[in-house]
């Protein structure tokens, strides 16, 4: 069978950067937390398709395709736009996970759209499909600890190793969340999970 022939219920987007050096970015999260949920869909994110590596999954009847642009983060809807056109995806349910530097490191919120909120990445995406009314998973990797702070330093640093633990946690409630999602609806989803 073709890839390509595959239908696909639901898009669901990790961000990041590719290669080594940014692995355990902070501005990673989405890669991190997608991979958390291939994990437990028994699946690897490694076919190159759409400027990203792709999977795809079957849970509770919904057909996944997740994705990982690999078009660096500022350039993310360059690999999301192309997906959503190729499987008819509409917006509200292409699934975005993703850093948030207003959030605190172990929290995550979902949100039903918005705006980019200063985030490329998002930034990117909403100019691709132009629409921001898409579902998003963010997650905490704590405020800049100064204003003179340089934001790129800050995303594109680790969280610290007494954090690690909170930080992990937080990547598994974002896999959780994007498959409460997809079974319960945003709004549900967001009971569940925002406060966590």
């Amino acid at each position: 069978m073709l890839f390509g022939k595959a239908s696909c219920d639901w898009l669901i987007v990790g961000l990041g950067n590719p290669g080594r050096e940014y692995e355990s970015s902070r501005h990673n999260s989405g890669f991190l937390a997608i991979d958390r949920l291939a994990a437990q869909l028994g699946v690897k994110i490694d076919r190159a398709k759409f400027h990203g590596l792709t999977a795809m999954a079957t849970w509770q009847g919904q057909k996944l395709c997740l994705l990982k642009p690999d078009t660096f983060m500022n350039n993310s809807g360059q690999a999301v736009q192309p997906a959503a056109a190729f499987y008819k995806i509409p917006p509200e349910r292409i699934l975005v996970l993703f850093d948030d530097i207003s959030l605190s490191v172990g929290r995550i919120r979902v949100r039903p759209d918005g705006s980019a909120g200063g985030h490329n990445g998002i930034k990117s995406i909403i100019a691709q499909l132009g629409t921001q009314n898409f579902p998003r998973v963010k997650i905490g990797v704590d405020p800049k600890p100064r204003p003179d702070y340089d934001l790129a330093d800050w995303v594109l640093g680790t969280v610290p190793k007494a954090q690690q633990p909170l930080f992990s946690e937080a990547l598994s409630h974002a896999a959780n969340a994007a498959l409460a999602v997809v079974r319960d609806g945003v709004t549900a989803a967001a009971n569940a999970f925002n406060g966590k």
